[in-house]
């Protein structure tokens, strides 16, 4: 090998490397948008590097601005789109925030803000300032172990999200026993925590309104809504955003593998960008456990009892849509035969509860939009026909092999409806691997 051939597969080693670097940062920061040096160095310390880049990626594709500090770097995603699942903050144990801690949360964060706060605080001096706080609020507080444990949810996220540190002691200390700890506030992180400033803010509905600009950039939008939510039916986009999908669907591609390596496919009813790699995604479905498997398979069921076909439209509060309808007794009756089908094997607390088991069933499957819950009964989206009769078991790839392919993304015909006569064939099993997950949303 020459002098000049040894210097072009140095550069170029080197330039697959630092795209490699921007790749895992950018992925970083779209599934924790809070990166703090306590928690999260290794990502931080690459968002660091490449913070000019990154900028750049994430203004001119997703619209998002960037903000990257010494000890942290916050991403600001835009609101999600009023369509879309919503994903709340959930609690240490995966149970959701309650409107209690949701109050606590920003209560804690107006005391830590308070004139004279310093760097650090004793958790019984933050209590005391909540107390005035909420008085001041009309907020009641009282001294029940439920409002503790709530309180604790709100500083758990802090603590998760770098801008708190426990420095003496522990928060859940305070919460069982009233044990004393001492918390070191990140001064310089805390002000990005709200997306939005409050100034000049007359009500909290403006926090979540929709900047009109947002609306004349159909490019961006569209993106954002490919990057971060799990499934994007075409009725939802607007003109402008199914024309620039319908024109630049590889253009699209391609970016969402380069920036973030994710896959694009395409149908007649809408579109989807994974993670192959299963990396992004906070609801994962295929996947493992009773509920998953039993909503991959009552999917499959439904679908098999229904029979729908190209073009079925269901009804969601009086708005026609692609997708076929079931009764919640069609949906009930369903998912008693499963259980019974799969009782050895399933988690005999949540198959023996027919009630509990369809409820998180459909909340899996609203959760990665593929059913709309309706007053009377279930509307699948044509998505779902991607899992049966036989789940694809897609070979693993690397990304570089992916960029290899020629039309820069793995993209259906868009004229490819996805409610067909499939054929006969197998059904899925619950173990099934099937692709793609959904996508994380923060």
């Amino acid at each position: 090998m020459s002098t000049s051939e040894r210097r072009s597969f140095s550069t170029a080693t080197t330039s697959e490397h630092s795209a490699a670097e921007r790749r895992a940062a950018a992925r970083a920061l779209l599934s924790t948008p809070i990166l703090a040096a306590a928690q999260h160095a290794e990502s931080l310390t690459l968002v660091r590097r490449h913070k000019v880049a990154l900028r750049q990626t994430f203004q001119t594709l997703l619209g998002y601005p960037l903000v990257v500090e010494p000890t942290f770097a916050r991403l600001v995603k835009a609101v999600p789109p009023v369509d879309v699942p919503a994903r709340g903050a959930r609690r240490a144990n995966g149970g959701e925030f309650t409107p209690r801690a949701y109050a606590y949360l920003a209560l804690v964060c107006a005391g830590l803000m308070a004139p004279g706060a310093g760097e650090q605080i004793l958790l019984s001096a933050l209590v005391e300032q909540l107390r005035a706080d909420a008085a001041t609020a009309g907020i009641t507080m009282d001294e029940t172990l439920g409002e503790r444990r709530a309180l604790v949810a709100a500083i758990d996220q802090l603590i998760e999200w770098g801008v708190l540190v426990e420095t003496d002691g522990s928060v859940a200390g305070w919460g069982e026993r009233r044990e004393e700890a001492l918390l070191t506030v990140n001064q310089s992180l805390l002000p990005h925590v709200v997306a939005r400033p409050l100034a000049g803010m007359d009500a909290p509905e403006e926090m979540w309104a929709v900047d009109p600009a947002e609306r004349e950039q159909p490019r961006p939008a569209l993106r954002r809504r490919l990057t971060e939510h799990p499934l994007t039916p075409r009725e939802a986009l607007t003109e402008a955003e199914a024309d620039a999908l319908s024109r630049e669907r590889r253009d699209v591609a391609r970016a969402l593998d380069d920036a973030f390596g994710l896959t694009l496919e395409v149908w007649l009813e809408g579109a989807l960008a994974y993670d192959p790699d299963d990396e992004l995604t906070d609801v994962e479905f295929p996947g493992q456990g009773t509920v998953r498997q039993a909503a991959l398979l009552l999917l499959d069921a439904l679908v098999d009892t229904l029979h729908p076909a190209a073009g079925t439209t269901a009804s969601v509060n009086g708005v026609p849509v692609p997708g076929v309808f079931a009764s919640w007794e069609v949906v009930a009756e369903k998912i008693e035969i499963l259980s019974d089908q799969n009782s050895k094997v399933w988690r005999a607390e949540v198959a023996g509860d027919l009630g509990r088991l369809s409820d998180e069933v459909v909340q899996v499957l609203s959760a990665v939009s593929l059913a709309t819950p309706t007053d009377d009964g279930l509307v699948l989206h044509p998505a779902c026909s991607r899992y049966r009769p036989d789940p694809v078991r897609t070979p693993t790839r690397t990304r570089a092999q992916r960029r290899l392919a020629d039309d820069g993304g793995s993209i259906d015909p868009a004229d490819e409806p996805l409610f067909a006569d499939p054929g006969p064939g197998p059904s899925p099993s619950a173990d099934a691997v099937v692709e793609p997950h959904g996508q994380e949303q923060s």
